[in-house]
């Protein structure tokens, strides 16, 4: 549904909603003080008392039209105090992934020039104590727990949030004009946030999303995907990433909808049947764990179940289709037998699933189809604020990220001649134009104002017409968008053909043995891949096979296990094309993560970082290929 009260910037956003639920005991945001209480309530009076009381004391401390204000913090109530009192005296938020080692919190702390910033755990506050000397325009760090470490709790500029609030709510009488000429002041087309990409190469750039972009993106998203103050989110995807600041966080209040913040990434399944959300929004993975839980059920159960499962997902299928009649009452007793113990482990609520962030395995959302389970995904960058395109509701198409939002053009550039082949803007649909595969450009609001204090990298990503260089490979079908890859991902064989590795990895990891696959084979003859085995899954093999192991690195040498994936790799690549298909593998016996360097924070895959770390492996792939 539209939003429900008029804004034009985020700064006006919180103070219209609190004017309209004044009094009205309206929650917006709910939480859990501790992993054994429910969740609690917290009404828009609450929620617009705390922010006018962090406003007033971040006025007090000098805080200027246009300063910065980091936070680095897990999805929490506490995050949407400090960023709603940053929009409101036209602050710029500069938001941080909690993965980030304190080495890279520095970079952004100085390039941004943060003056104050807020941290929520001890680990947080252990990364910020250590890089605070060396950030010379930061002159406060605010703790939203209480330090456990007392070294760190008396360091004289390490203040309590409790404590800064309870000073600000002193000030705030003082304050209350000065606040309300600051929101008054904010321009659509100042800065209302810094989101540094996390960059698979080379060093972050924070990218300057004004209130224009974000605002513009908001309004399309609600008018292009329904949701109003029925819905209730389960919040767990970080907030310093723009598809949950903007689709999970704004557009989310914006309808009069309510927040419930996981406990955890970790708590997320646990969380669900304890929220019942009826919308949620997440990556890929999220679906492929789901899926690849439920496969593992099946797969450990009867003959009668294996059949009984498959029948109900071609079942599921027919319907999704659009087939009825005796399928209709096939399908009943396909969700009594199956499916509906699929949507209790969700809440047995969800209306949408919204997925983006990367693409969604086929496979996978065909099956969620057939649960009844309806998966939305859409496209965009933290550069587009970030929504370009998606699917709607009743009209979701399997493989492609739907039609382009309102507002926003997209168009499609021949990678060869340079000349754009096909656009279409929001307001074209519906459309069934069709066209060649080349580059995604974008136009429209969303665009951001360009790289923070980085002429040279924005003028590489914006050209002199306003196009934005998305640097995906991808092509409209009957006016949906398709992505086929990343330019800079695309490999080259020895043959000198072009090759995604993206889709092939996607199908890849639809199989109940693979967590993660890095596809290789630039200048090769043929194609390989780096794999990460589920190491549940493949434990529960070797106890059944009488394999003993004390490691993962042992357990991945048996014989037995290398034939195992042979076997497996052999069935997948049947639908490859030759130049496509994955001749050799290697086994990799540790898990791709933030913390080990080779993925991102919004889950991308660091393909220059994995190919300098197995080098060896990779060249031990490619050693006998003398041809």
């Amino acid at each position: 549904m539209p939003t429900i009260v008029p804004f034009e910037t985020l700064a006006e956003l919180p103070v219209n909603l609190a004017n309209k639920f004044a009094g009205n005991n309206k929650a917006v945001f709910h939480r859990k003080t501790d992993p054994k209480s429910e969740y609690t309530p917290i009404y828009w009076d609450q929620v617009i008392e705390d922010v006018h009381s962090l406003a007033s004391y971040m006025l007090s401390e000098g805080i200027e039209h246009g300063d910065r204000v980091g936070i680095l913090s897990e999805n929490r109530y506490e995050w949407a105090v400090v960023d709603l009192a940053i929009q409101m005296i036209g602050g710029i938020n500069v938001s941080l992934y909690t993965t980030l080692p304190a080495g890279q919190c520095e970079y952004i702390l100085q390039d941004s020039e943060a003056k104050m910033f807020f941290v929520s755990t001890g680990i947080q506050l252990k990364k910020a104590v250590e890089v605070y000397d060396n950030c010379e325009h930061l002159k406060t760090i605010i703790a939203f727990d209480n330090p456990k470490n007392k070294k760190h709790a008396e360091k004289e500029f390490v203040l309590l949030f409790e404590d800064v609030l309870n000073e600000g709510a002193k000030q705030a009488e003082k304050f209350k004009d000065e606040i309300r000429k600051r929101v008054q002041a904010v321009s659509v087309e100042d800065i209302s946030t810094l989101i540094y990409t996390s960059g698979t190469t080379g060093r972050p750039k924070g990218a300057m999303l004004t209130h224009q972009n974000i605002v513009s993106n908001v309004k399309a998203a609600t008018q292009h995907i329904y949701w109003d103050d029925k819905d209730r989110l389960l919040s767990f995807l970080p907030l310093c990433h723009s598809f949950e600041r903007t689709a999970g966080y704004y557009a989310i209040i914006s309808c009069g909808a309510e927040i419930y913040y996981a406990e955890s990434v970790d708590t997320v399944s646990k969380n669900m049947p304890e929220v019942k959300p009826t919308v949620m929004i997440s990556v890929p993975r999220l679906f492929e764990k789901i899926y690849n839980l439920i496969v593992k059920s099946v797969e450990e159960g009867s003959d009668t179940k294996k059949k009984i499962f498959n029948w109900a997902v071609d079942t599921g299928r027919k319907y999704s289709s659009g087939k009825r009649g005796l399928v209709s009452i096939q399908k009943k007793i396909a969700d009594k037998l199956v499916f509906d113990k699929l949507k209790e482990r969700t809440g047995g609520q969800v209306r949408i699933f919204v997925s983006g962030g990367a693409a969604l395995p086929p496979e996978i959302d065909d099956f969620f189809k057939a649960a009844g389970l309806t998966i939305l995904q859409g496209y965009g960058l933290t550069e587009t604020s970030p929504v370009m395109a998606a699917n709607r509701v009743g009209e979701e198409v399997t493989g492609v990220v739907g039609a382009v939002i309102p507002g926003v053009t997209v168009g499609i550039k021949d990678l060869e001649s340079g000349e754009i082949i096909a656009q279409i803007s929001g307001e074209d649909y519906p459309t069934e134009l069709s066209s060649e595969p080349g580059e995604i450009l974008c136009k429209g609001p969303n665009v951001m104002k360009g790289y923070w204090r980085n002429e040279e990298a924005t003028k590489e990503m914006i050209n002199e017409d306003g196009w934005l260089h998305t640097g995906d490979v991808g092509r409209f079908v009957k006016g949906n968008l398709k992505i086929t890859d990343r330019i800079k991902h695309m490999i080259v064989n020895a043959g000198g053909k072009n090759i995604y590795p993206g889709p092939i990895e996607d199908m890849f990891k639809t199989s109940k043995w693979i967590d993660q696959m890095v596809v290789v084979g630039e200048a090769q003859n043929f194609m390989a891949g780096l794999i990460v085995p589920d190491f549940e899954i493949l434990a529960k093999y070797a106890k059944d096979n009488g394999l003993e192991y004390k490691t993962n690195e042992v357990l991945i040498s048996h014989p037995e296990v290398n034939e195992l994936f042979k076997k497996e790799i052999r069935a997948f690549s049947k639908d490859l094309a030759s130049h496509e298909k994955i001749r050799d593998f290697r086994l990799l016996p540790d898990e791709f993560t933030v913390e080990t360097g080779e993925i991102t924070p919004t889950m991308k895959v660091k393909r220059r970082v994995i190919a300098e770390k197995y080098a060896d492996q990779i060249a031990d792939i490619y050693k006998d290929d003398k041809n």
